[in-house]
């Protein structure tokens, strides 16, 4: 079998993300060659309906023509060109383009997600020492957060599992309590529970505002720690005493930016308007890696000075990549010339009347919003979500459960027939394994 070939050739070479490499030698690994809409296949052309969107990031599937074919048209025109000094067409568009969708500005390029969240979190901070502000210097963040696994991104992370190893290396920053609603009393609602958390934060405002430059918090959905969801007036709640105590509120759309929530951006739901905005994942349709982080009018100013350490001096070799850029430009394009949120509604409606099937599993907390669902298998042991993955695969379903979680995240382009497939599956495989 030709899979075989590649995937030893893979644990001899690759030091995969995310994993312990002792373990996946004695599991499978999946040797993919190709992929087409919401499939991948691998050498022996077996398909997986890849039910993650690929840690999120396809938003319309695998190989997609349109955005590919920005990719091909400026690759005839410069692959790279550093963008100190220099400037080009697809950043300036892009730029553009993300200031109407996101009503701010100023568009400062990264590589990736966690390198955005660095991005926002130094100009915060340096911002304030530009204002005559140095000890505004903390960084307030959710329990249960991820933002990254960088050393500022970590600082920020509420994930033990990925901090505890480089403790001595990560600021001490501090996190409130969350509005997740799973953590709401018993006849609470997501709502009143979102203001009890509201006050908590409103204390550690008061007490220590004088210290705080930015609460930085992904919108709606805590993505990492298990799909954790909480009601929007939290957001609304949190722009206003951000304001009041002159705190940055940062806005990591990273994960559910660009549609996935039901809204273009989370930060929507709220009605609000985020100091800084922290975009990558879904930006380029996952065909590149890019990130981007959009701020105010008022943030620029800051930095616009005349002495060079009042500066910005933030960079790397690929920031603003022109192809990367004009992936970015072809999402966007596809969602000007599609109905893409109405459509999602639609099919996110019929996704939610299918999931009732699971309501035979032993499940609690079943949730969704816009393009995201999730669930908890109650009493499930590590043994038994690594079966389900396991089978799961084997039936041709690609799912990543996080802790007892398991969730579907597919691209915006499935059609009711995967649909059923990626549903009846899963209700098959639990079935089988509990």
């Amino acid at each position: 079998m030709r899979n075989q070939n590649f995937i030893d050739r893979s644990l001899k070479s690759l030091w995969n993300p995310c994993t312990q490499m002792k373990i996946q030698q004695s599991q499978s690994i999946i040797p993919i060659k190709r992929g087409e809409g919401v499939w991948l296949f691998d050498y022996d052309d077996k398909k997986y309906l890849d039910a993650t969107s690929s840690w999120w990031v396809n938003l319309f599937g695998h190989n997609q023509s349109e955005i590919k074919k920005y990719i091909t048209d400026q690759l005839d025109l410069v692959e790279h060109v550093m963008l100190a000094g220099l400037t080009h067409e697809p950043a300036i568009k892009l730029s553009e383009k993300l200031s109407h969708l996101t009503n701010l500005g100023h568009a400062f390029y990264g590589s990736d997600g966690s390198n955005a969240i660095e991005i926002a979190i130094k100009m915060s901070v340096h911002y304030w020492k530009n204002k005559g502000q140095p000890k505004k210097n903390k960084i307030i963040y959710l329990q249960n957060s991820y933002h990254g696994e960088t050393l500022g991104a970590l600082s920020v992370t509420d994930i033990k599992l990925f901090r505890k190893n480089y403790a001595s290396l990560i600021k001490k920053n501090n996190p409130i309590k969350t509005p997740d609603w799973r953590y709401a009393d018993k006849g609470e609602t997501a709502e009143s529970f979102a203001l009890r958390c509201i006050q908590d934060l409103e204390r550690y405002f008061q007490d220590n505002h004088q210290y705080i430059a930015a609460f930085i918090l992904e919108p709606l959905v805590q993505c990492a720690t298990g799909m954790g969801m909480y009601h929007s007036i939290y957001l609304a709640k949190a722009r206003d005493l951000c304001t009041q105590y002159h705190i940055h509120l940062i806005d990591d759309e990273i994960a559910v930016g660009f549609g996935r929530t039901g809204k273009m951006f989370a930060f929507e739901h709220a009605n609000i308007k985020p100091d800084f905005i922290c975009l990558s994942k879904g930006l380029t349709g996952g065909f590149l890696p890019l990130s981007a982080v959009l701020t105010t009018d008022n943030v620029y100013m800051a930095f616009y000075e005349d002495k060079i350490e009042k500066g910005f001096l933030h960079s790397h070799s690929y920031t603003g990549n022109p192809l990367a850029c004009s992936a970015a430009l072809g999402t966007i394009n596809y969602f000007e010339n599609h109905d893409v949120i109405n459509q999602n509604s639609k099919t996110s409606a019929y996704i939610s009347e299918r999931m009732k099937s699971l309501s035979i599993l032993p499940i609690s907390n079943l949730r969704n919003i816009g393009m995201i669902w999730a669930f908890d298998l109650d009493g499930a042991t590590k043994k038994i979500i690594k079966k389900i993955s396991s089978k799961a695969i084997n039936r041709g379903l690609l799912i990543r459960p996080i802790g007892h979680t398991i969730y579907f995240m597919p691209p915006y382009v499935i059609n009711h027939d995967e649909i059923n497939f990626m549903i009846d599956t899963t209700l098959e495989v639990i079935q089988s394994s509990i």
